[in-house]
């Protein structure tokens, strides 16, 4: 091919011009007798402007797998992959890329963009920083400066004085005891005389949980908290009533000692199947004792505890990791929370229903879970390895379930 006609060519590929049919055979039959990945990279972007990012991918796959130190080439690899939205495999490679060239500024300002796109501004502005100290000149980084301070920041809340979990433990015993409201401890449980006369079983850590992420001051939130146990009915007198509340719950394998006397079984990963009666506001385990006036069995109350949780499938929503928090994502990020916020969530992901909308946005390989935290669970696909890392490195509530789990066809498995 004529020197010139080739430049225009790449020229037209470097403004993201879409070429001819007959342009691209030549680009084509050139890159074919050319040694070295210039060309053949310069087919793969220009496949891309057209709209063909699968069939770039493949040869951006071979170009890798050809010349696996070419920082160019996995900088083309992390455009195809964002082209077939696959950010999270694009954000490994970009990964890569700074390994063979620390501080390469292209990689860098698409790692920003990426951040920025899931909300992690923190993040973005680190990489953006990175590039405008190497070159205060660079537009393209200059730029995303400009968006990131545009981003309108909320003032931080003004802290409240916010009491400890034995300071809290106390004022509502405390509480309790000046309305009148026979109760005392039980390991990490409360045990309280309901207006029917039964005794219920309140969980004091999910209590303290609640006031902790919350915003009421510790003497109205336990006043509140006295309220609501006095206007507590007992266990439904009959079967029926009994049956249509029960959901499962996961718990880990030691659960036992925090909620003596209820009904439990062995669930998967080493964990503990609980039963609980659905309550708005307080976890209500079902007493062992409770079967024999019910007229229950214990294989009874499992098919229908999760007979009820599969009729109950729960939203998955795209989320990001900030600094340590999970927010909602605007866009596709690549982890997904399961979120029904009624401490269910975990269950759920052993349901029929909820694995199938998990396939919906997921698709049918292994997820990592992490079940750090009761109101969602949290999952990425397994071969994501930038996300499985960053989950890794997630805590968790103190009344979550530590670890991390593999989701395959229905099975969950501890790692």
């Amino acid at each position: 091919m004529d020197p010139t006609a080739l430049e225009r060519i790449r020229r037209k590929v470097e403004a993201g011009e879409t070429l001819s049919d007959e342009e691209l055979d030549a680009l084509r039959s050139e890159a074919g007798n050319t040694p070295g990945p210039t060309l053949r990279l310069t087919v793969a972007h220009a496949l891309m402007n057209a709209g063909a990012e699968r069939e770039a991918l493949r040869l951006m796959e071979t170009l890798r797998r050809d010349f696996p130190q070419d920082i160019q080439v996995r900088l083309g690899l992390a455009r195809a992959l964002l082209g077939v939205e696959r950010p999270g495999d694009a954000e490994a490679v970009l990964r890569e890329a700074l390994i063979l060239n620390p501080g390469d500024p292209e990689a860098l300002k698409v790692l920003a963009v990426l951040a920025l796109r899931r909300g992690e501004h923190g993040r973005a502005r680190e990489y953006v920083a990175e590039v405008l100290e190497k070159d205060p000149f660079d537009q393209e980084a200059r730029l995303l400066k400009e968006e990131l301070e545009a981003v309108d920041v909320p003032p931080p809340a003004v802290p409240r004085v916010q009491a400890l979990r034995p300071e809290f433990t106390a004022a509502l015993l405390a509480a309790l005891h000046r309305a009148g409201v026979a109760c005392r401890r039980q390991g990490n449980a409360l045990l309280v005389r309901l207006a029917s006369g039964e005794v219920g079983r309140v969980d004091v850590a999910s209590l303290y949980t609640a006031y902790r992420d919350g915003t009421q001051e510790l003497g109205a939130y336990v006043e509140g908290l006295v309220a609501q146990l006095q206007g507590l009915s007992g266990l439904a007198a009959d079967a029926r009533s009994l049956v249509a509340r029960l959901r499962p719950v996961l718990r880990p394998a030691d659960f036992e000692a925090h909620a003596v006397g209820a009904l439990h079984r062995p669930g998967p990963a080493g964990l503990e199947v609980f039963y609980v009666l659905e309550d708005a506001e307080f976890v209500h385990y079902l007493p062992e004792a409770t079967l024999g006036p019910a007229g229950l069995s214990a294989k009874e109350v499992d098919e229908a505890a999760w007979r009820n949780l599969e009729a109950l499938p729960a939203p998955v929503r795209p989320v990001v990791l900030d600094q340590g928090q999970v927010v909602l994502a605007e866009t596709f990020s690549g982890l997904w929370a399961v979120a029904g916020g009624d401490g269910y969530d975990a269950a759920r992901l052993l349901t029929v229903e909820q694995r199938r909308r998990l396939v919906l946005h997921a698709g049918e390989e292994s997820l990592r879970v992490h079940l750090g935290w009761r109101e969602f669970a949290l999952l990425c696909r397994e071969s994501d390895v930038a996300t499985c890392e960053s989950l890794a490195r997630l805590g968790g509530a103190p009344d979550g379930i530590p670890g991390l789990f593999r989701l395959d066809a229905g099975r969950l498995e501890a790692l």
